[in-house]
């Protein structure tokens, strides 16, 4: 038996889950938990949510409610969510709670008395009027990559760069709209360049275990050079800095969120539950322990659990570090991004309520859809197909037949088992190699690969039916037909058991028609129904979706999406009143484009080449998606001329395009409507 600490990545507590959470995390995560908790490994799956930060303090005061009331909220339906698809976390914990918060003081302490971090004064934007530092989501301005103009401190969720706060153009705050201004104020650094040696020694030796997509994300960030990271933020929601000069400070949500993955095993441990008597927290955290510690999460955490995480715990010095992070990558919908602020998503706790009898056909959806290695696509046609032509016409229908064959001649008592022909003993051998096969699957996180090893098995089951017709040999030949389908219920129990991990509520309905009990991973592959024992009548495990369902799903999408822009593309409320004199600093004038070209790797800037009645002069445009090139030369466009030079991809830009945007998000140039000589004045 060994010892094994599965975490996931902690969903933020600022909204319900989407499928495209779901999908790359909690579904293999649960997958592998089950499949070691029926070798009886010692398993402790951990997760929770993820509750300071910005974004929650933002949506706490739009509601006029205190942040601790919008986690609570989104916490509860997080939790009820997962509950109702069939995940099976021992503990799913919060960040704001009292033992979180004691714990991860007493990490930051602890690596503060040791000397591990740098404090350092630097400068930060700060709101005059709301008086208070700006923390990356209270900035928002022009992402220097993309162009586009509702881009945060941190990122830009147009075009995903991530971004640091003074990369912004044209900064201003969420609080006030107002133009920020630096001030100095002080902060805690992780000197990650400092661990920059034994990070790459520690990932070069589990280079042959990793997934491609996590090696190579780490391996990037490593050959760029580390360097270090602040750990806390000036903000008043969060975990408070335990150290003199801390007033006012929080630990930065991404030093504080993992630390949850031990505090929740600590506060899971003090509920005293059975299954874990005698144990210990330290016993899944610490080295004495030999636990085997495994994060499942998104691509968009492997930085976090890969590097900054790791070097926590080694700094900790008694803990051990993870065993490996097999990172999915994204699932999109319906051939898009799933996108919260586009409403464009399934939302978890909806598709509970309206499919509440398909909690297994969802997983194995997903799951045949892992994006393990590369971005994979939900679309409802798909799950259909899948559940009709896979899940019914197969799995379903074998089960079924072979269930109700022996309580139709039998009276649901199992038939003697006689002498076996080549076939029978091939469909029997072919449980263990199928139980086989999934083991190596699993043990490797090629989950998709795994569950379509069990439904290759199920078709078998299926053509030995098929071939065999004992509805039609029972007139001929009932000793032969006593043979195939007590060969056929050996195959059913073998399903019932392998399907354990991934379609947890069909496993049980199957062993409740065959009236046995679950066994253990290795049992998975040998005959578990002696002669003479008595099964149960047969239920449908599986239901027909049918195209008006699709359609009603796709429309349900559809009108969500046209709610959003229709909300997004209300007329934006007017931003404070300026002085004329204020107005009249800004210098617009009619330009001319007389060159433009493509910036070498970026999808969304253009150099342009200029002609302002001024001079001639270079000004990089976000534009590369709505406009090609060669069909603007000569184009009339409207420039703010006095605006600081700035560097955009190493390309001084030397003002600014004024651009449109219609309700779809697309962009069109501010002319005038009659031909103005370059350099005429705009007023």
């Amino acid at each position: 038996m060994k010892r094994y600490t599965i975490t996931t990545a902690l969903p933020y507590a600022n909204g319900p889950l989407h499928l495209g959470h779901v999908a790359g995390v909690y579904i293999p995560a649960d997958i592998y938990v089950r499949y070691l908790r029926m070798k009886g490994d010692d398993v402790v799956f951990i997760g929770g949510t993820d509750e300071h930060g910005v974004p929650i303090s933002i949506k706490a005061k739009k509601e006029g409610v205190s942040p601790q009331e919008v986690v609570d909220r989104y916490h509860n339906i997080i939790e009820k969510s997962l509950q109702g698809l069939g995940i099976s976390l021992d503990y799913f914990g919060q960040t704001s709670s009292k033992g979180h918060h004691e714990m991860a003081s007493e990490w930051f302490k602890f690596l503060e008395a040791k000397g591990e971090f740098k404090v350092e004064s630097s400068h930060q934007y700060y709101d005059e009027e709301a008086k208070q530092f700006l923390a990356d989501r209270y900035l928002i301005g022009t992402c220097p990559q993309c162009g586009s103009d509702s881009a945060y401190g941190d990122q830009c969720e147009k075009c995903g760069t991530s971004l640091s706060a003074t990369d912004l153009i044209n900064p201003r705050s969420t609080l006030s709209g107002n133009t920020p201004v630096m001030r100095e104020t002080k902060h805690w650094y992780l000197p990650l360049d400092q661990y920059e040696t034994w990070l790459k020694d520690w990932i070069e030796s589990k280079k042959s275990i990793l997934k491609p997509n996590v090696y190579g994300q780490v391996k990037s960030w490593l050959d760029q050079g580390l360097q270090p990271r602040a750990i806390t933020r000036d903000l008043d929601w969060g975990v408070p800095v335990p150290a003199e000069g801390g007033e006012g400070k929080v630990l930065y949500v991404w030093f504080d969120a993992p630390i949850g993955y031990v505090s929740f095993t600590k506060e899971l441990m003090a509920e005293n539950r059975p299954e874990f008597a005698g144990k210990k927290w330290e016993d899944y955290w610490k080295k004495e322990g030999d636990s085997t510690l495994i994060h499942f999460l998104g691509k968009d955490n492997i930085v976090f659990h890969s590097i900054i995480f790791p070097s926590m715990l080694q700094q900790m010095e008694d803990y051990i570090l993870p065993a490996n992070v097999p990172a999915n990558e994204f699932l999109n919908l319906e051939g898009d991004k799933f996108s919260t602020s586009k409403n464009w998503a399934v939302w978890l706790d909806e598709f509970l309520q309206d499919f509440p009898a398909q909690t297994d056909v969802l997983r194995y959806v997903l799951c045949s859809n892992l994006p393990e290695t590369k971005d994979a696509d939900f679309t409802w046609k798909d799950y259909q197909a899948r559940n009709n032509n896979e899940l019914v016409a197969n799995l379903g229908n074998f089960v079924n037949r072979a269930v109700v064959l022996v309580n139709k001649y039998w009276e649901g008592k199992v038939p003697e088992q006689g002498a076996l022909t080549l076939e029978d003993e091939f469909v029997l051998k072919q449980a263990n190699e199928t139980a086989l096969q999934i083991t190596n699957s699993l043990e490797q996180f090629r989950f998709k690969e795994a569950q379509a090893e069990l439904m290759k098995y199920c078709s078998v089951g299926n053509k030995y039916l098929a071939d065999s017709e004992p509805w039609k040999l029972i007139k001929t030949d009932e000793v032969r037909t006593r043979t195939i389908l007590n060969v056929a219920l050996q195959v059913v129990a073998s399903i019932a058991h392998l399907s354990a991990p991934f379609l947890p509520e069909t496993s049980e309905k199957i062993r409740q028609m065959l009236n046995i009990s679950l066994k253990g991973w290795e049992e998975a592959g040998v005959q578990h129904v002696p002669a003479e024992h008595q099964i149960n009548p047969a239920s449908l495990l599986f239901e027909k979706v049918e195209d008006a369902t699709v359609e009603i799903q796709l429309s349900k999408l559809t009108e969500a999406r046209k709610r959003a822009e229709a909300e997004q593309a209300k007329v934006l409320p007017q931003k404070d009143n300026v002085t004329f004199d204020e107005f009249q600093k800004m210098d617009i004038r009619v330009g001319k484009i007389i060159a433009a070209e493509k910036v070498a790797k970026t999808k969304k800037l253009l150099k342009l080449l200029v002609d302002t009645g001024i001079d001639q002069r270079t000004i990089v445009s976000g534009i590369a998606e709505h406009y090609d090139p060669a069909q603007i030369i000569g184009q009339q466009v409207s420039v703010l001329v006095n605006l600081a030079p700035r560097a955009i991809k190493g390309i001084e830009s030397q003002g600014m395009i004024l651009m449109a945007e219609h309700s779809d998000g697309s962009l069109a140039f501010v002319q005038p409507d009659k031909s103005i000589k370059p350099g005429g004045g705009i007023a």
